[in-house]
């Protein structure tokens, strides 16, 4: 499984990369919707690219950042206040609840003001295009005509809802030996591509979960060929990146499943869908750069 990964979310660029065009009513509708009080969870670096296309998109953008650096600041104070009456109790008598509020207090004021720093911070950082399940990616698809918009990593199947959805968590990846019997109302005809310049995964290591990140030695971009939904309810994108046998260093690493790489003149074949054989045919061409990992740093 690919549980999370280094995505290029700057739409422009992603359009110029793979000729596509940006479909900005999506993205005005995906900022609108979480200024409204939507679970619209997105990477910074995509953010940033709304609030740099200016007009209604940068507007909302902006609104919905200072809506959050006022909630914030109201948060910061109440934990202020709490470590203060905590410190104050400590200096007469300790306790365990006053010691308990002074640690709880500290972490979420570090937490709060993580989230201010980055909400004002200006210089791009490189894990800011990172994503992982339920969040938004750009990605290009082929819908009427071929065009870069956000979706949520985690595909809601055609027909499910919301309660059904989350009886089954893992939908942001679709196994290739899966793809003709579980995927087989996408795979064929909804198709998409994510740009991804690194992903993660978490293996065992002498009993504990250690996450590992991959990157290509080439240093060129995984071009992930992608299963992708639209729920009219909703109005909701989603989609599901294509999972395959791991990659021989992959495997030794510890990991059982590697993203599918699409080799760049096989994007137009994919994006216009057609027989599973044919689709089929596609990933058996595969790229299959050398995956160097380490132990990621978060």
């Amino acid at each position: 499984m690919c549980y999370s990964a280094l995505v290029q979310q700057a739409h422009k660029k992603l359009g110029r990369m793979l000729s596509a065009t940006v479909d900005h009513d999506a993205y005005v509708a995906l900022a609108e919707a979480r200024l409204a009080g939507s679970k619209v969870r997105l990477s910074k670096a995509m953010d940033d690219a709304m609030l740099a296309d200016g007009g209604r998109t940068a507007e909302l953008v902006e609104e919905w950042r200072e809506r959050q650096i006022v909630d914030l600041e109201r948060l910061m104070a109440e934990q202020r206040e709490r470590r203060a009456k905590a410190e104050a109790k400590l200096a007469f008598r300790e306790t365990k609840a006053a010691l308990n509020d002074v640690r709880i207090a500290g972490n979420k004021i570090r937490q709060f003001e993580g989230r201010l720093t980055d909400l004002e911070r200006t210089e791009p950082s490189p894990d800011d295009g990172r994503i992982w399940p339920g969040e938004y990616a750009a990605v290009v698809v082929q819908d009427g005509a071929r065009l870069v918009r956000p979706m949520r990593y985690q595909c809601r199947m055609p027909g499910w809802t919301p309660e059904i959805e989350r009886k089954f968590t893992g939908t942001y990846n679709a196994r290739r030996d899966s793809l003709d019997s579980s995927w087989k109302r996408l795979f064929g005809t909804r198709h998409a591509v994510m740009v991804v310049d690194r992903f993660y995964e978490s293996v065992q290591r002498e009993g504990k979960s250690v996450e590992l990140e991959f990157t290509p030695q080439t240093g060129e971009p995984i071009l992930v060929p992608c299963l992708w939904s639209y729920d009219e309810r909703d109005h909701l994108y989603s989609f599901a990146a294509i999972t395959d046998d791991p990659e021989p260093e992959v495997a030794a690493a510890g990991h059982d499943r590697t993203i599918l790489n699409l080799q760049p003149q096989h994007i137009d074949a994919w994006l216009a869908g057609g027989p599973a054989s044919d689709m089929h045919a596609l990933f058996d061409q595969k790229r299959h750069p050398y995956y160097e990992h380490r132990a990621s740093i978060t």
